[in-house]
């Protein structure tokens, strides 16, 4: 990957471990213009990362849901943002401006999802509604909505759906919970988006 050879191994490994995917691979300006229309793109196996960094650096808008997830490895549990469609990415195109073919020759993407002879659009107001879930979901994981002594709810991990009270939070987005389990209280300390306010 040309990322690991500007930045090297194991800074990309730095970027990647925490979320699953680096934030440099997601384009921000998602507002379509003019005849632009979001497209799909399937992507190689396990090469979601890797399509999002080359189509970036093409200079195309691309978009890639993700959802939280547990994943266990080395006998340890952590949270990480895994694709929400595996091997499927959106594109900002218009077709009449852009040279899309050369998105089929990309690194990491196997090729556009076609209908014929040209990309298939995906359908009107799909992508427009999982990136508004997208930013109201990273809006909810900020710091300031919780308090030390809110109640709060696990939402990943071993213990989630368990309630506990929120005792501490840090700077580096980790938080500190008491958990009650089992009529004892246990103190965790997590990541901060594996928690979220109780109702």
């Amino acid at each position: 990957m040309w990322l690991a050879a500007v930045l090297g191994n194991d800074r990309v490994d730095r970027m990647t471990s925490d979320t699953g995917y680096p934030a440099i691979g997601q384009a921000r300006d998602l507002t379509l213009q003019g005849d632009e229309r979001w497209y799909v793109a399937h992507t190689l196996p396990r090469r979601e990362i890797s399509a999002q960094l080359h189509l970036g650096a093409q200079g195309f808008r691309h978009f890639l849901p993700t959802r939280l997830t547990t994943v266990r490895h080395a006998r340890k549990l952590r949270a990480v943002y895994a694709p929400l469609f595996p091997r499927y990415l959106f594109i900002i195109l218009d077709l009449g401006r852009d040279r899309w073919r050369s998105i089929n020759g990309t690194s990491g993407v196997a090729g556009l999802v076609m209908a014929q002879d040209r990309p298939l659009a995906a359908p009107c107001g799909l992508v427009e509604a999982l990136t508004s879930f997208s930013d109201a979901a990273s809006a909810s994981s900020s710091l300031e909505d919780l308090r030390p002594g809110q109640k709060v709810r696990l939402i990943a991990g071993p213990f989630a759906d368990a309630l506990g009270v929120l005792d501490r939070l840090d700077d580096a987005g980790r938080v500190g919970v008491l958990l009650d389990i089992m009529g004892g209280g246990i103190r965790v300390k997590l990541a901060r988006t594996w928690i979220e306010p109780a109702a």
